[in-house]
This record gives C-alpha cells, structure tokens and sequence, in this order.
C-alpha cells in the first residue's frame, strides 16, 4: 500500500473518530439543551453591561458576578414570582369555565350569536359550540399548569439543570468572547465566517428579546391592567397570553384581545367592550407598531413572513423556547446560504463581454 492511501486512510478515520466523539458529546449534554441555550441568550444580553463594568473594575470575576446578581434579581426571581401566580389563577379560571362568571358570560354571548337573524340559518348546535370553546379555554389553562409544572415536578432535575444554566452563565458572561474566538478557529469554514454567523446568532437573539421583554411586556401589562379594570377573570394569564403571542408579527396579542372585547359587547357589557377594543385599537397596538421598527432596526434581516413562519415553527418543534430559537435558526440558515452565494460569486466570476 502507497503512503499516499495510508495517509488517506488515517485522515478518514481521524474524522470518523471526529465526528463520533463530537456526536457522542452532544447527545451526553442533550438533557441541559436549553440550559445552556438560555445561558448563552442571556449572556448576550447583558455583555454590554459586563463590558462596562469590567471597564471600571478590571476584574473579570468580580465583573462577572455582579451581573449574575442583576440577572436573578431583574429576571430569575421575578419569573419564580410570576409562575407561582400563575399556577393558581390558572386553577380559579379553569373552574371558572364550567361553573363560575365566565362560563356563565359564554353560555349567553353563544346565544346571542344562535339568535342572531344572519347566523339563524347556520343552525348553529349551541350545545357543541360551548363545549368545543369551554375546551379550548381550559387547554390554555391546562398548558400553562403543564408547562410550569413539568419545570418543578422533578425537583432533583430541575435544580440541576438551573445549577447548570447558572454556571455556564457566569463562564459565557466571563469568557464568552474567548469562547467564540475558539469555536471560530475550530470550525472549518474558517474564522470570519465564523464570526459572521455569531454575529447574527447574537443580533437575532437580541432584538427578539428586546420585542419580547419590551414590547410583549409592556402589551401584557396594559392588556392585564384593561381585563384587571373590567373584570375579567384570569387578568394575569391574559396578561401572559398577550406577552406570548406578541412575538408574531402581524398578528400580536389581538388575539387575545379582540374576540375578548366582542364577547362583553354582545353579552350587553357595553362600557367593557368598548373600553377593551378602544384601548387594544389605539394603545396597545399602537405600542407594536411604534417600538417593533426602532428596536428590531436592522438586527434581523428577514421578512416579516419568515419571522412569522420560524416564530410558529420553533415554537411547534421546541417548546416555549422556540419563539426566540425558530428565528436564529431562519438567521443562521439565511446568513450561510448568503455566504453560499459569495463563494459561488467568487468561482463563478461574470463573463467578459465581446465587442458586438
């Protein structure tokens, strides 16, 4: 055999070995996934203010942990809050359905719409249509209990992998920047381009939590305090509700809203309807389409239909994490298919023209 097939040979089997000991490793970490995920989110958040305060302390570890105690006072500790919240008004609302106010506030709005003369030739079965809304009402009740309950229902497991999540923060806050200078000469596409899909990975992943924490945050405040003032039951799962589906553009929390505004309107709650529509119309809304174009600015670079369409994806495929993880991955697909579209330019230069 030739030194140039063994030499062959050995360079194949170096990268079988690669890519086996790379898959191996992946898979042992696939349990604290979106842990680290979080981490590195979260990190690229707050690297700003770990830059500046390194600026003035020139200490990295110091630095380092002072914006870890901002992170659990301005987020981990609010989210604890926040859930327990939930967990028991999502109770009080899902037996409300059935026996209390809002089952009672369904029942007639379904019969105002059976009755109506334009909808009596529909011959609308009231019965079916109550329990088919019943049923969607308490599935977004149910999810919400299901969701916050598989977080803490193996305590052993969920304070591991928040252990995780802790400490790979503090080393992505501290060494973020090594570690991506490092991942960039490791990849074989070559340092710059490495860096380039970093930094898209970073700008995506910021702008959509900048509209998620401001905007989502602001809309599901105002649209709480509005279902809080006209009494509707369940205010703060609204609330979240408004938070959740404001990532989708086009579409936002009006959803939530909207039909919640008809529903007091045909039931004869006049002042609550309108109220509900008037404030979600020309406050809320507004809100979206005032701070959604200077915060995302030029940080994501994808049409408002593939954001639409990777926000629902991620969210279908990864859970709660999916409406920021869809669109870095439509970032990421975007940017190396450009990058494919460069190289191509470069090997395929245009051709001369001839004299005619």
């Amino acid at each position: 055999m030739e030194a140039k097939d063994t030499e062959k040979i050995r360079t194949a089997f170096f990268y079988v070995v690669l890519v086996t000991v790379t898959l191996a490793f992946f898979y042992m970490l696939k349990t604290f996934f979106f842990a680290i995920f979080w981490a590195a989110v979260i990190a690229i958040l707050f690297s700003p203010l770990y830059r500046r305060l390194h600026g003035w302390t020139s200490a990295p570890n110091l630095s380092a942990s002072l914006v870890l105690v901002v992170i659990v006072l301005l987020i981990i500790l609010p989210a604890v809050l926040v859930g327990t919240l939930l967990v028991g008004e999502s109770l009080m609302l899902y037996d409300s359905i059935d026996s209390g106010p809002l089952g009672v506030k369904l029942k007639i709005f379904l019969i105002g719409i059976k009755n109506h003369p334009f909808l009596d030739r529909l011959h609308i079965d009231e019965a079916l249509l109550t329990q088919k809304i019943a049923d969607i009402a308490k599935g977004v009740t149910n999810f919400i209990v299901a969701t916050l309950s598989n977080l803490t229902q193996n305590t052993f497991v969920f304070i591991v992998k928040f252990g995780v999540m802790l400490y790979a923060l503090y080393f992505f806050i501290r060494d973020g920047k090594r570690f991506v200078g490092a991942l960039g000469r490791m990849l074989p596409i070559g340092d710059a381009r490495g860096r380039r899909l970093f930094e898209r990975f970073a700008a995506t992943a910021r702008a959509t939590l900048k509209v998620t924490v401001i905007i989502g945050g602001l809309q599901g405040a105002l649209g709480g305090i509005l279902f809080f003032v006209t009494g509707i039951e369940g205010a703060l799962i609204w609330g979240l509700l408004m938070i959740f589906f404001s990532v989708i553009p086009g579409i936002g929390c009006s959803i939530v809203w909207a039909p919640a505004g008809v529903i007091l309107l045909a039931t004869g709650h006049l002042w609550e309807g309108i109220t509900i529509l008037a404030v979600g119309v020309f406050v809320i809304s507004m809100v979206d389409n005032l701070l959604r174009p200077i915060l995302l600015g030029r940080d994501v670079q994808m049409h408002a239909l593939l954001i639409f369409l990777s926000t629902l994806g991620g969210i279908a495929v990864f859970g709660v994490s999916g409406f920021i993880l869809g669109p870095i991955l439509a970032a990421l697909l975007l940017a190396v298919w450009e990058m494919h579209g460069e190289s191509q330019a470069e090997e395929d230069p245009a051709p001369e023209k001839t004299p005619g």
